[in-house]
């Protein structure tokens, strides 16, 4: 989809291409146009694969935007409209570098989850929130705890907007949360401008959803296809 209106957008899904998901990425996103999505970023962890392949399926009505959740030497960082893989590893900075050589964006995913890889538990990265272009305010896996409503203040906080975002790991959560937003969100410019009079759908992934992942996980590193752990500039796995 492209041009003006009214666009509803989901910057944050897995497909197979993921260690912690068991989604075929053209399922994917044949279901994010049966429930009303127009754009999909398909952010599979340190890999583009997936969401190149549900790019080239062409699905009518759905943009795909090509992202990553790329796992950086602190935490994660969602990043979108990417033409290589961004390797994961890398501190902060020079992530976010990477992704600017590309034109691309960056947003921080789940930041106050305790129980996922999130930059801000490193007080000091807080200081990078003048680096990125959205903050997660809601995200429909933060199950327990005030995950969200820290983030949405941290958001406020920093002049960041706040985006809706269902983080996908099975078929089901598809369009469970979503971000509503007028203008064209097809290209990095688009998204940008869209984003601040955003509007945000907040569903929630059951729980029971949320404990097929550990079961994908296995079955994932059964066919062997697991995380890498970052590695640091001397060469040190990162104990994050």
């Amino acid at each position: 989809m492209s041009g003006p209106g009214r666009a509803f957008v989901d910057l944050h899904c897995h497909t197979r291409a993921s260690f912690d998901s068991l989604s075929d990425p053209v399922d994917v996103a044949l279901t994010a146009r049966r429930r009303g999505l127009t754009h999909l970023a398909i952010t599979d962890h340190d890999t583009i694969d997936g969401a190149l392949r549900a790019r080239d399926a062409r699905v009518d009505g759905l943009a795909i935007i090509v992202g990553e959740e790329v796992k950086t030497a602190a935490g994660d960082l969602i990043c979108l409209f990417l033409e290589r893989a961004i390797p994961p590893g890398m501190r902060v900075a020079e992530t976010i570098a990477a992704v600017r050589e590309q034109g691309g964006l960056v947003g921080i995913p789940h930041p106050f989850d305790g129980h996922r890889s999130s930059l801000l538990r490193d007080e000091g990265l807080a200081s990078l929130a003048g680096l990125v272009d959205w903050v997660e305010t809601h995200n429909a896996r933060v199950m327990f705890g005030e995950g969200n409503e820290k983030a949405a203040a941290f958001a406020r906080e920093h002049g960041l907007p706040g985006v809706s975002v269902s983080d996908a790991h099975t078929v089901i959560e598809v369009g469970v949360a979503s971000t509503v937003v007028d203008g064209d969100p097809s290209t990095p410019a688009g998204l940008l401008a869209a984003l601040p009079g955003a509007q945000l759908a907040t569903g929630r992934a059951t729980y029971f959803v949320r404990l097929v992942t550990p079961v994908a996980k296995l079955v994932q590193r059964a066919r062997g296809v697991r995380r890498v752990p970052p590695v640091d500039v001397a060469g040190r796995e990162d104990a994050s």
